[in-house]
């Protein structure tokens, strides 16, 4: 599974971001919300990759299970 960093802002909103995927960034009211949001991200980006013929980060492949 890709590393989903957080961090909580001062007004209280969770940041949920994975950093080997470019642009998968998560900005909510809750941590549990954050982290399912920016997991449904990475599945959207590796579809996307996928359609148009790009690498997928090593770590992102975990979430596609075994192959």
């Amino acid at each position: 599974m890709p590393t989903i960093e957080m961090d909580r802002e001062e007004d209280g909103r969770w940041i949920a971001e994975i950093v080997s995927m470019p642009g998968v960034l998560a900005y909510v009211a809750t941590e549990a919300d954050a982290r399912a949001r920016a997991t449904a991200l990475a599945f959207r980006a590796i579809a996307d990759r996928i359609e148009h013929g790009d690498p997928i980060p090593d770590e992102a492949r975990d979430l596609l299970g075994p192959a």
